[in-house]
């Protein structure tokens, strides 16, 4: 019982849209790993997405991963990015505001599939995971971070160290580099070029959101 108290308090301590978002990569992954769910209706592709109205696999297609015994470490590395910079981001820059941390969610994510759509990218967890961690590493530029081997470098070349990484390791990269681009544009959106430049603020979250958040609260 102590056990399941403290997983509980740790659950419920995650901040609401971190851990829904936690929780859903979670459980569709092993729905589809076990074949509860079949792979095929989950992946993106255009042609059932746009003429056989297969309208959840916008859905799908970010919080699936194609879980196998040869990408078992690369999904649980992908988790932890996910609730560690998520929640960084929900807790601090977004504390008190989860509808603006849904907001960057929602338009990484609409950004991601259009390119998804473009060059055909079936599943979207790797970028959109990625783009989230640019964006606090952006925000903490000069926040000293650890890789591998005790290395440290400044939080700002996490995302390029990370791309480098899985290129010579896992003979990738691709996913990562969209992932640091959508982190860019919405950064660059959202605060690089409104308050550096003095510009338009181009993307801003939706009122529907905020009262929805409060509905939720």
């Amino acid at each position: 019982m102590p056990a399941e108290n403290d997983l509980g308090d740790w659950f419920r301590s995650i901040p609401v849209v971190t851990r829904w978002w936690f929780s859903l990569s979670i459980v569709f992954t092993l729905l589809g790993r076990f074949g509860v769910l079949n792979i095929m209706y989950m992946f993106l592709n255009f042609d059932l997405v746009v003429y056989k109205f297969q309208i959840w696999r916008l859905f799908t297609s970010i919080v699936f991963y194609p879980l196998t015994p040869q990408t078992g470490f690369h999904y649980l590395i992908n988790l932890y990015f996910l609730y560690s910079y998520s929640k960084r981001l929900e807790s601090g820059l977004f504390d008190g505001r989860p509808a603006d941390h849904l907001f960057m969610l929602l338009f990484n994510s609409i950004i991601l599939i259009i390119i998804g759509f473009l060059i055909n990218l079936f599943f979207l967890m790797d970028p959109l995971v990625l783009s989230v961690l640019y964006v606090w590493c952006q925000i903490n530029k000069d926040t000293i971070v650890t890789f591998w081997f005790g290395m440290q470098f400044k939080a700002m070349y996490l995302p390029w160290v990370l791309a480098i990484f899985n290129m010579v390791v896992g003979g990738g990269g691709l996913k990562e580099i969209i992932g640091i681009f959508i982190g860019h544009l919405y950064f660059f959106l959202m605060f690089k070029y409104p308050q550096d430049f003095g510009g338009t603020r181009f993307i801003s979250t939706p009122a529907l959101l905020y009262v929805q958040s409060l509905v939720c609260a």
